[in-house]
């Protein structure tokens, strides 16, 4: 097998697990995916990416904390302005795979309630031992962000190739002030995501269905002349 090989394997292995396991991951693995994915390139190599990882206590606390903020219906304030809408393909996609979830768990398409239970279970991190959050400088903005997005995507398929389970999450992002008290972020710093991670629940619903991915000719745009 050839290495572009192992690397389609594992990019098609990963996917965005929503039912964890009680046990931790290993320092050492904790340890591994930061080595792995800091090799991402950067604008400059000024490897923007900073990460705070909960284990034990600090997790069971910042979940309640989190759980409480959202069932309360604290307003969000996310560091990043929210996409502005989502329309065409995009629109379809963010559906199917909301439909698909919901699917797979047994919630009615019409059951409001049961989807907003399901969306509290973002602020739970789907039950996984840890989380990270994930923030970069604010002085170099949007770039500083692009950069670390691609750390994001390296440490999930590191995971992903050592049998950990992760999920980025955009949601947990909206509770910005709450994760800077909690975890003593500075404000010099945007939160951008986090990413929940353990062993997967192999039985749970949550975790049987997968989306699909564009097709390449959807992509790409040929320029020859």
């Amino acid at each position: 097998m050839t290495a572009i090989d192992t690397l389609s394997d594992i990019l098609n292995a990963r996917y965005s697990c929503r039912a964890f396991r009680p046990d931790p991951v290993p320092d050492a693995d904790l340890l591994r995916l930061v080595e792995v994915a800091r090799h991402v390139p950067s604008w400059c190599n000024a490897q923007p990416w900073q990460v705070e990882i909960t284990r034990g206590a600090a997790t069971e606390r910042l979940r309640e904390k989190l759980t409480q903020a959202a069932t309360a219906g604290t307003p969000p304030v996310p560091d990043l302005e929210w996409p502005a809408q989502y329309s065409g393909a995009y629109l379809e996609r963010r559906r199917t795979c909301g439909f698909q979830l919901y699917d797979a768990v047994g919630i009615d398409r019409q059951d409001r309630e049961g989807r907003a239970a399901q969306m509290l279970r973002n602020y739970a991190f789907f039950d996984a031992p840890h989380v990270a959050i994930i923030h970069s400088p604010s002085e170099l903005g949007p770039y500083g962000a692009m950069d670390t997005g691609g750390f994001v995507a390296a440490f999930t398929l590191a995971a992903t190739a050592m049998g950990i389970a992760s999920v980025p999450q955009a949601a947990i992002a909206a509770y910005a002030p709450l994760l800077r008290r909690e975890l003593g972020i500075g404000d010099d710093r945007l939160i951008l995501c986090a990413i929940s991670l353990g062993f997967e629940d192999r039985d749970a619903p949550a975790n049987g269905f997968r989306t699909a991915r564009a097709k390449v000719a959807d992509i790409i745009r040929w320029h020859d002349t």
